[in-house]
């Protein structure tokens, strides 16, 4: 009951991070996309061990504010009160260390004092202008060391018998700022061995939250308390690692599986937060990242936080352009008040989110010029008005309408200065600062070009913002009309001209990505699969997409929809955004380029003229001994109307067979795509997504399950429900 009560609401993927066993599968690395509920995968996984026996003593959970700290305490305790975990922040524990007696040399001895301290250490406020006084005593250049340096490891041996007077007199008083602590507990744990002993004893697992924002020292210390154990449980999104002016160091979540050789990666793509619109335009702002740390962000709540209307109309992000702030302001403004009145929404339902605190300031001020109410600080009171605030204030924060202001050059991105290795470093972060603020958005999202704007002190004109996507950019109105004949061969050669140059660069990538190149010909089938949208000039909605969440795709899964047109299946692949293979005629083996990707997304040929396909599915899945991941047309060729045709039931017996998944879904409108096609106007096509069925809990219930009556009518039913 425990177990089931810990697992319950869980996807398959956070149930397999929950369930994750390090003895077997190695240290465990969790690539959290925005709203995936990383949170809730932490708390859950410290309750599960706990729930196995593990000591909840020996259980270390380390984040980076005490406030995160605290709400995953009251989680776990809502199932284990008072248990004893350590939650706490890096600093925190550091301080805990130095503070825990130990057997040292033949007696209990305080860690601070093996440290040659000779009072408890205290975390103390700075004083700046006292501690470059002394550098200046010592004949050492500020610019050389920073207080936070003192205790540093990596100082020469020359400098640190320089800054020895420094050193002796903290050790004297006690007296430390917080890099104090990390530096000393790293100390302790590589240099005397009862210690290091005893804190790899005192915790037998440890979890990271937020790993992407750890810096090197941080990881060092994480590392030195693992020692040789296999017992790591990190979280992190490297897309939104904000945090390189503090010192946080992306390439310890780059590197992770090159650290640890033995661990796993899973991947939480399922968003619990965002639209599936917004989750699109977030989607592709990495576009050129490393493949084998790509992610793809799903929709997984059909009615938001609060089941407001404004999310179920899941609206595609807009930009506004405006000539100057004030014409800005007002479309703020109206677009507020009319949003509140239509949809009962609250003023801290809204936020206004920028780069920088000087942006911060002047929209507080204007809003306020027209009596809107601002939400004030948790220090101040009080979230009950508009919030406005810079892009890193708002992370791990969410609302429903979100105006990212400053969509222009200098702005977002900010300004990158140094050498062109620090410019373009600088610019991957300001483009993953982007990302985090669009991911702010539940329902509705507008970014902001303002094209004339005060700053620094005078009027500026501002270029927009190189993150901007073309889609949402104003487009020219062509006055050439395109013949239908035209428009279609356009189409065709350009298919197989992006299929013939992907498939001349096979070799050499294969070579290059080696055990990554499955997730290259994921990708690129998304690219073509988009393509083909675009230049179908399709207006592709796509419904119901959260129930992918609930399977299990480590198991077969048999994709049946209706088929009306050529163009369903790459709105089928991205409407599903992975891969998946399908049965088709054996004469497109012989259409150039176009066989040789069929093969490799795991198409089946058939001849319909002699029937056989559930057999030759058979066969080839016996071929390939991997769970198929399958899309069926269960009319067997194309229907031409609104009405289904009759169904054959051999791909329904094959499901119960392989006790898989089956995903129905429903396309309307897409024979006017392509197969009636009038003109060459974009055309709409509404694809749904219907519930899953999981062919194994059914046969549980039913152990004499009818394929053709229980399954194959089934859905029948609710596809003919749904057109």
């Amino acid at each position: 009951m425990e177990l089931e009560k810990i697992l319950k609401g869980l996807n398959p993927d956070q149930k397999k991070a929950v369930l994750h066993d390090h003895e077997t599968a190695g240290q465990l690395l969790i690539l959290a996309g925005a709203g995936s509920g990383k949170t809730s995968v932490l708390t859950k996984r410290i309750q599960y061990r706990i729930m196995c026996g593990v000591n909840p003593e020996n259980i270390l959970a380390l984040t980076f504010t005490a406030k995160a700290a605290g709400e995953m305490r009251e989680r776990v305790e809502e199932m284990f009160p008072k248990a004893g975990v350590r939650l706490c922040t890096f600093h925190s524990l550091a301080l805990h260390m130095l503070k825990t007696k130990i057997m040292y040399k033949g007696k209990f001895t305080y860690c601070y004092e093996i440290l040659g301290f000779e009072k408890v250490p205290t975390p103390t406020e700075l004083n700046s202008r006292l501690f470059y006084q002394k550098l200046r005593e010592l004949k050492i250049k500020k610019e050389n060391l920073s207080r936070e340096q003192l205790f540093s490891y990596e100082l020469s041996t020359a400098a640190t018998q320089k800054i020895k007077p420094l050193r002796d007199e903290v050790l004297k008083t006690g007296k430390v700022v917080f890099e104090d602590l990390i530096f000393e507990a790293i100390h302790l744990l590589e240099n005397f061995e009862e210690a290091r002993e005893y804190f790899q004893k005192q915790w037998t697992e440890i979890l990271v939250d937020e790993y992407q924002d750890i810096n090197p020292t941080q990881y060092r210390m994480v590392k030195n308390m693992l020692g040789e154990k296999k017992s790591l449980f990190v979280v992190g999104d490297d897309d939104q690692a904000i945090y390189g002016f503090r010192g946080a160091d992306i390439g310890n979540i780059n590197r992770f599986r090159e650290d640890f050789l033995d661990s796993t990666l899973i991947r939480l793509e399922w968003n619990y937060r965002s639209v599936a619109q917004v989750l699109y335009l977030s989607n592709g702002i990495f576009k050129n990242k490393p493949l084998h740390l790509k992610k793809v962000l799903r929709a997984g709540n059909p009615k938001g936080s609060k089941g407001n209307p404004l999310f179920l109309e899941n609206r595609k992000p807009e930009l506004w352009i405006s000539e100057n702030p004030v014409e800005e302001i007002q479309k703020i403004v109206q677009a507020i008040k009319e949003l509140r009145l239509s949809y009962d929404l609250e003023w801290e339902n809204f936020a206004i989110l920028v780069r920088y605190n000087r942006q911060r300031m002047y929209y507080e001020e204007a809003l306020k010029d027209y009596e809107i109410p601002i939400a004030k600080t948790e220090e101040e009171g009080v979230e009950k008005g508009v919030h406005v605030e810079t892009v890193h204030a708002s992370k791990g924060l969410q609302y429903a309408v979100v105006f990212y202001g400053g969509l222009a050059e200098g702005l977002t991105p900010g300004e990158c200065k140094g050498s062109r290795q620090k410019r373009k470093s600088q610019l991957e972060e300001e483009r993953r600062l982007y990302y985090v603020g669009v991911t702010r958005a539940e329902s509705y999202l507008i970014l902001l070009y303002c094209k004339h704007r005060f700053w620094k002190g005078r009027l500026m004109k501002l270029k927009r913002s190189r993150f901007l996507p073309k889609e949402l950019l104003p487009q020219k109105k062509s006055g050439i009309v395109m013949p239908l004949l035209m428009f279609k061969l356009r189409l065709v050669l350009s298919v197989l001209l992006y299929l013939a140059f992907q498939m001349a660069r096979f070799p050499f990538l294969k070579w290059k990505y080696k055990g990554h190149f499955d997730i290259w010909v994921d990708d690129k089938i998304q690219m073509l699969s988009a393509f083909c949208i675009k230049m179908l000039r399709v207006d592709l909605e796509i419904q119901n997409q959260a129930v992918l969440g609930k399977i299990d795709w480590t198991r077969p899964v048999i994709v049946v929809g209706n088929h009306c047109s050529f163009a369903d299946i790459p709105m089928i692949f991205l409407s599903l955004q992975r891969r998946v293979g399908f049965v088709a005629k054996k004469s497109l083996e012989k259409v150039p380029f176009l066989s040789f990707w069929m093969k490799e997304l795991g198409c089946i040929f058939v001849d319909r003229q002699k029937g056989g396909a559930t057999n030759a599915i058979r066969e080839a899945i016996k071929e390939r001994g991997k769970p198929p991941a399958l899309c069926l047309f269960p009319e067997g060729t194309r229907n031409k109307g609104d009405k289904l045709l009759e169904f054959k039931s051999g791909g329904f017996h094959l499901a119960s067979e392989l006790n898989s998944f089956i995903l129905p879904l429903v396309i309307k409108g897409s024979i006017n795509a392509w197969e009636n096609r009038k003109n060459t106007a974009p055309c709409k096509v509404i694809l749904r997504f219907l519930e899953p069925i999981d062919v194994e809990e059914l046969k549980k219930a039913n152990p004499v399950l009818d394929p053709k009556l229980d399954l194959c009518a089934k859905v029948r039913h609710q596809m003919e429900m749904n057109l």
